[in-house]
């Protein structure tokens, strides 16, 4: 198969219109085999150079079909070239193809993101969360509203999509959406996959995201005192359902686990550690990361209380547990039963032993962060500095003793 193209511009006299202008037609032959296109143009055949291949004359339609049929050649030429280098088979039908642009790989934003989302729904439980994976379809939907309202457009095409989208994108999260600030950069970093995915297969021709610097802005966690996990833990309740859900909380204080992994914690979790004594190791949910947790006395003790239980005994479950939506109702109301006034959530519980129950007490962060199953030291160092913090309220507590004790004392010296 040889390499080389003959191109040649001619006319089709037998198709001349009704005023006398004949369409000039590309011959393009490769290995013998011709493939022929119309360039779009007509001319009279009178002006018309066959030898030269091209318009006579300086007239502004001689001009303008002289410089189309110029930039074919050069184009024509491109192409040839860019099969060369990319090894691609060169056939006559081939070129035009790709000189027409019907090889161009127009892809919509919403038909990618959309099959994206649904190779995604099969990896749930596998490589990554039901919550995660929804995550998507809540940015796909998103970005739907967006193309609708703002481009008036049912889809729109990945290769026009560019700084200004992001950015509009992010306005209209905030604005029209009502996100804060880190959840819209969330949302924003969800498409960012798409974008990577269209890239790596050359849908676009350049990165929107070059230029666009995400900064998240610091959040204060929230995390209960020892004093409020006492308090929670000695009260007394008197419906099930509450207990249950107190428990449930509890645990979590004790393990750091999430509310997904208490949910599908098993007995075949639950080993012995090379202390002798018995540990959770588990997969957590959310990022798949191990987590290797040795059960705190508490935490024993709350598994030691449902052992008995008809859906622990029936099931491979260690504590039953209520949705995460009726877990965080009934923690409100067990907030104000146990008169703490910060807002219990099935997360909270996570944060506390992050900060209360581990690092206040002096465990390494090292071990706080492999505990929690966290996949860079940077996610548990957020809790060192509350830590920090906490530090520095009881130390101010601490200053103000020591100052009422010597005030008492150059009192008495009076």
């Amino acid at each position: 198969m040889k390499n080389n193209y003959y191109a040649l511009f001619h006319l089709i006299k037998r198709k001349i219109n009704k005023r006398g202008l004949a369409p000039i037609y590309l011959r393009l032959t490769v290995d013998g085999k011709r493939k022929e296109h119309s360039i779009s143009r007509r001319v009279d055949p009178r002006k018309w150079n066959s030898r030269q291949e091209k318009a006579l004359g300086n007239s502004r339609e001689a001009v303008e079909i002289n410089t189309h049929i110029s930039n074919l050649r050069h184009k024509l030429n491109q192409i040839h070239q860019n099969y060369i280098e990319n090894d691609k088979y060169i056939s006559a039908n081939s070129l035009i193809k790709e000189l027409r642009g019907e090889n161009d790989i127009v892809k919509m934003t919403l038909e990618i993101f959309k099959e994206h989302n649904e190779n995604l729904d099969q990896l749930i439980g596998k490589d990554i969360s039901a919550a995660s994976a929804q995550r998507y379809w809540t940015c796909h939907n998103h970005i739907k509203q967006f193309i609708k309202e703002y481009y008036k457009e049912d889809d729109y095409r990945l290769k026009d999509i560019d700084y200004t989208f992001i950015t509009k994108f992010e306005h209209f999260l905030k604005t029209k959406r009502n996100c804060n600030h880190n959840s819209a950069l969330k949302y924003v970093n969800n498409f960012k996959k798409i974008i990577r995915i269209a890239l790596a297969n050359k849908w676009m021709d350049h990165d929107p995201l070059i230029n666009y610097k995400v900064k998240f802005e610091p959040v204060e966690r929230e995390f209960l005192s020892q004093e409020e996990v006492d308090a929670l833990w000695s009260k007394d309740l008197h419906f099930d359902r509450l207990k249950l859900v107190r428990d449930m909380f509890v645990f979590s204080c004790y393990t750091g686990l999430a509310y997904s992994d208490v949910e599908k914690l098993s007995k075949s979790d639950i080993t012995l550690g090379i202390d002798g004594d018995r540990w959770i190791r588990i997969n957590r949910t959310k990022t798949g990361a191990k987590s290797s947790i040795p059960l705190l006395p508490v935490a024993e003790q709350i598994l030691e209380r449902y052992e008995n239980h008809p859906e622990v005994e029936n099931s491979e479950r260690v504590i039953p547990v209520f949705s995460n939506q009726k877990s965080n109702a009934f923690l409100k109301e067990i907030a104000i039963m146990c008169g703490i006034t910060k807002p219990l959530t099935t997360h909270l519980a996570r944060h506390t032993f992050a900060t209360t129950i581990t690092l206040t007490n002096g465990v390494p962060i090292e071990t706080v962060s492999k505990m929690l199953g966290h996949q860079s030291l940077r996610t548990t160092q957020h809790y060192a500095k509350i830590v920090d913090r906490k530090i520095s309220d009881d130390m101010k507590i601490l200053k103000a003793k020591l100052a009422a004790q010597k005030s008492k004392k150059e009192s008495k010296m009076e």
